[in-house]
């Protein structure tokens, strides 16, 4: 009876230890929280949905030729139609390919915004000339023809170059700062899938590294080379973005030109702060004076204390 007793005593351990670790599968599979989050998580978390804004609508438009008012519009809670985006001229394979970033950036605001509140989409500009603008301030004049993202797939990557690179810095700078495991965990995973599409659109450039792109006569390598220096310039913070061909001293151990993936002396991720995201997004090399991507400026309580202080 003793033994019965024992026996029965450990199984119901077991058991409630298996409900225990389900019901920790089941939340982190789910998203559900398994730790508080703090306000200051909440303005680390709820920023980044400024680029993953302007990502979705991007390459779902490139992709598709429509965006989250007809995919998702409960995500955009009524905030205004994005200016400019269109359906580019892409191969099926790169189509194919921007259709699948554009499915993921759905899923990274519906996991945002299944842990903070959020904000409704920023007015974006997307146009043609939003971008023009961008590749003529990175290199310092007016390219003619004025440059087209959506002109066909080479030039809509080198107009992807600059997105996916901006936001998984910002996560790697979020990362240590955040306090509460739900928040970091949420923040890992968003940042695994932005470097993954930025290492696709990287090794795409990084075939057609030497091609010079028409009617430029300026190589692929060049165009990344200026748009990581003008990012450089417009973060002030020093050296944290590296075009497909670098000198061989700063290639990976030193070894190498190529550089299909940026990276310090140790190949680790750069780190960028909301400011320093804000002065790139917004071209103006400030975060206190909207413009670029985002004429009326970006939302959230970090980017609006900025404009506050304008």
């Amino acid at each position: 009876m003793a033994h019965f007793a024992h026996t029965s005593t450990t199984a119901v351990l077991a058991f409630l230890i298996l409900l225990y670790s389900s019901e920790s599968i089941l939340s982190d599979e789910y998203g559900l929280e398994s730790s508080p989050v703090t306000d200051s998580d909440v303005d680390l978390l709820e920023f980044p949905l400024n680029l993953e804004y302007l990502e979705a609508e991007f390459f779902l438009y490139g992709s598709l030729g429509f965006g989250l008012d007809k995919v998702a519009p409960n995500l955009t809670l009524g905030g205004p139609k994005p200016l400019g985006a269109k359906k580019a001229k892409l191969d099926p394979f790169t189509r194919d390919v921007i259709e699948q970033f554009a499915w993921q950036e759905v899923g990274h605001l519906r996991a945002i915004k299944k842990t903070v509140k959020g904000f409704p989409r920023p007015q974006l500009d997307l146009s043609a000339k939003s971008f023009a603008k961008v590749f003529n301030l990175a290199f310092g004049r007016v390219l003619k023809p004025p440059f087209d993202p959506y002109a066909n797939s080479l030039n809509y990557l080198l107009a992807s170059y600059l997105i996916p690179y901006v936001g998984l810095t910002g996560y790697v700078g979020a990362n240590p700062k955040l306090q509460g495991s739900t928040s970091k965990r949420l923040v890992a995973g968003l940042l695994g899938v932005e470097s993954g599409q930025d290492a696709v659109i990287r090794t795409l450039l990084y075939k057609h590294a030497l091609v010079k792109v028409h009617p430029y006569d300026i190589t692929v390598a060049e165009f990344t080379n200026r748009l990581s220096d003008l990012r450089d310039k417009l973060g002030q913070a020093g050296l944290k973005d590296e075009g497909l061909l670098v000198p061989k001293y700063k290639g990976a151990e030193g070894k190498i030109r190529g550089n299909v993936l940026a990276g310090d002396g140790y190949s680790v991720a750069y780190d960028r702060t909301p400011e320093e995201i804000l002065r790139i997004v917004y071209g103006s090399g400030d975060e206190h004076v909207p413009g670029g991507f985002y004429p009326k400026g970006a939302d959230g309580h970090i980017a609006k204390s900025h404009l506050q202080n304008e």
